[in-house]
């Protein structure tokens, strides 16, 4: 898998390059939740579901349907519980906007999955469940896989995948901002 790190920054720059009225605070933490949250599937280990499963790590969670779905509750949730008051006036473009932020958390959920297929280690991701259930990878896997733990950073592996990270998708990242930023200066 890629990193936490790495996941976080994509949607990040997800957001800044595609949704840059949508970037607040909360709507930033928002979308780099959904950016990790797939690899809470890491807890079916404790309950004994093997990595393999189709319920394991890499599994439904990392799959096209789990991001629409996920994304969709959360961007609901999301505007239900920032509508203003009974009463209160809503602006003209709210609809627009809860669509975009949720557009925004649909793609911050499904680069997790395509970060990881782009990951040099694991099992792949069934990106096609509930319709396959077959784990792969992209062609290319330039990204050093993360590892399991916290205290596998602090290491020279550790330090390996930030590096990584950094050039296969800090810059990307950085780079597709910067053109969106521009193209935007353009119009």
């Amino acid at each position: 898998m890629a990193s936490v790190f790495g996941h976080v920054a994509a949607s990040a720059a997800i957001g800044y390059a595609f949704f840059p009225k949508q970037v607040r605070p909360a709507t930033f933490l928002l979308a780099g939740f959904c950016a990790f949250v797939p690899d809470f599937d890491v807890l079916a280990f404790r309950f004994g579901i093997p990595y393999e499963s189709e319920w394991g790590h890499r599994g439904w969670t990392h799959s096209i349907v789990f991001a629409v779905v996920f994304s969709g509750i959360t961007g609901m949730l999301y505007r239900l519980l920032s509508m203003p008051p009974a009463g209160g006036q809503g602006g003209s473009t709210e609809g627009h906007s809860s669509a975009l932020l949720t557009a925004w958390l649909f793609l911050s959920t499904l680069s997790h999955p395509l970060l990881d297929m782009l990951t040099n280690g694991g099992r792949g991701c069934a990106l096609w469940w509930p319709f396959s259930t077959d784990r792969i990878f992209f062609p290319e896997r330039p990204i050093q896989v993360s590892p399991m733990s916290i205290g596998g950073f602090i290491s020279e592996w550790g330090l390996t995948v930030l590096a990584s990270e950094l050039i296969w998708i800090g810059v990307p990242g950085l780079i597709l901002v910067l053109l969106a930023k521009w193209t935007r200066q353009m119009r």
